[in-house]
């Protein structure tokens, strides 16, 4: 989990530091959800500033399972009559949704979310059911129900349906890929204009994780056809493709085989080394140090919505 908070404290810290945020009309206190960081963070680089005036949209239901809820984050300095990019956050620390500190990871969400909503996107978490009660190819199924429901509904937040870009982290990452790759697992409108993949795995072998196969099952056969390989190379959204230097070896080993693979089929994804760091203040971006993920997705967005999406 560690590589996950990395990545979206580093994509909301970098954003903030870089960019200047432009100060919005408060929202009201009821609305606000504000990160679980020390005094010390916030006074170090003002990450939970980001939050201080953006509006949540709590457990929206697009499915039948109770775990089929989504949240909806806006800024009230986005214009009624533009229409905006949506970024569409999965998460997924494993398979079966284990985490070391689970209100961390919350907090932290909710400032990937808070950092599309302060520069001029919507943000949208999904949430998804889990293994093992859940298994192939039911979250990513979920994740297309999910997309359905923003195609459907995202402009009652001034969201634009044909500018979502989908992030995917960990498991997710595997879900939102599994989703492009099978079309047949895709509904009505779940669409998307790109994505975003970060430290995931694409296809389990043999030496699959518990977790791995409390999804994919335990007949190691399955695999490949479970995997995202060779449906991952038909996709024609643009692809960027990040994993962590200090991210387990065969998870950098799957990033760096998808991203050969798709190059070598045309496709090319845009890549990201996320680096890992010592210290809290480098750790989470503060100090201004170390790549992140924020500029590649600003740049991705800014390209879609530059080419006129019909």
């Amino acid at each position: 989990m560690k590589n996950f908070l990395l990545f979206f404290l580093l994509l909301a810290a970098t954003a903030a530091s870089a960019q200047g945020v432009t100060p919005v009309r408060p929202a009201a206190p009821s609305d606000l959800v504000l990160a679980g960081l020390t005094d010390s963070d916030t006074t170090a680089g003002g990450v939970a500033r980001l939050c201080e005036q953006v509006s949540f949209s709590r457990g929206l239901r697009y499915g039948d399972s109770e775990a089929n809820v989504l949240d909806v984050a806006t800024s009230a300095e986005t214009k009624a009559d533009t229409p905006r990019p949506v970024l569409l956050f999965v998460a997924g620390d494993t398979f079966t949704g284990d985490r070391g500190a689970p209100d961390l990871s919350h907090d932290i969400q909710d400032e990937a979310m808070c950092f599309a909503a302060r520069n001029g996107m919507i943000g949208v978490r999904v949430n998804y059911r889990l293994a093992p009660a859940a298994t192939w190819p039911m979250a990513a199924t979920d994740v297309a129900a999910a997309l359905s429901w923003v195609h459907g509904n995202i402009d009652l937040f001034n969201g634009d349906a044909r500018e979502i870009v989908a992030v995917g982290y960990g498991a997710g990452a595997f879900h939102v890929a599994s989703l492009l790759a099978h079309p047949e697992l895709q509904t009505d409108r779940a669409d998307v204009a790109a994505v975003v993949l970060v430290s995931g795995v694409y296809r389990a072998g043999k030496d699959a994780s518990d977790s791995e196969k409390a999804y994919l099952g335990n007949e190691a056969a399955q695999y490949d056809k479970r995997s995202v390989y060779p449906g991952i190379l038909n996709v024609e959204e643009p692809i960027v493709l990040a994993w962590a230097a200090n991210d387990p070896a065969n998870v950098v080993a799957q990033g760096e085989t998808l991203k050969k693979t798709l190059c070598g089929a045309g496709h090319c994804p845009r890549a990201t080394l996320l680096r890992g760091h010592d210290g809290i203040a480098a750790a989470f971006g503060l100090d201004g140090s170390g790549d992140s993920l924020a500029e590649p997705t600003l740049l991705l967005v800014h390209q879609l919505e530059a080419r006129g999406l019909p």
